[in-house]
């Protein structure tokens, strides 16, 4: 028996798909990998994985289905240990375009309070860090982030409540050894 080929694969249409939804795919994956060069290469592999199958996506919700292959791949890279050894963490502010300031003393406050934030989140298991990126940073609803970590809407509510509570906690400890 003679195998069919492969279909084609429609790069203008994988480009119209796909790219719009990079901005989100780098972002997740930073915030799974915690290092700026694993994370272009986790998004780098996923979207050679979505290229190579992409003629089996029947429409639908192509964000989540991206950052559901992205997801995947950061798995991946994490189960692989030497991968990243040599990295140094990923600094948002070091990378960030510099913004005016009116008040330094306020700059300053609100750069304080940013790190803070972005620290409690780095602490969290990737399980919470993941539903807390989707979902606040990237603003995907409850299915969409239910269909890209593969959970019931009640595990994803549940996970979201857990990480909630632990940013809380920990930036409340963290802002009462603060004067």
């Amino acid at each position: 028996m003679a195998k069919d080929p492969p279909p084609a694969i429609d790069v203008a249409n994988f480009e119209a798909v796909a790219l719009p939804h990079l901005d989100a795919a780098y972002r997740l994956a930073r915030h799974l990998l915690r290092h700026e060069q694993d994370a272009e290469d986790a998004v780098h592999e996923a979207c050679l994985r979505a290229l190579r199958y992409f003629p089996g996506f029947r429409g639908g919700n192509a964000r989540a289905w991206l950052l559901t292959i992205v997801r995947h791949a950061c798995y991946a890279r994490l189960k692989r240990p030497w991968l990243g050894v040599s990295h140094t963490e990923f600094d948002e502010e070091q990378h960030a375009p510099p913004e005016p300031h009116d008040d330094p003393q306020a700059g300053f406050e609100r750069d304080e309070a940013m790190a803070r934030v972005r620290g409690a989140v780095e602490d969290l298991p990737p399980r919470f860090r993941e539903v807390i990126v989707l979902r606040e940073i990237e603003g995907l609803s409850y299915k969409e982030i239910g269909a890209i970590v593969q959970a019931p809407i009640g595990t994803v509510m549940s996970r979201l409540a857990r990480a909630r509570e632990r940013l809380q906690r920990t930036l409340g400890s963290r802002s009462e050894g603060v004067d």
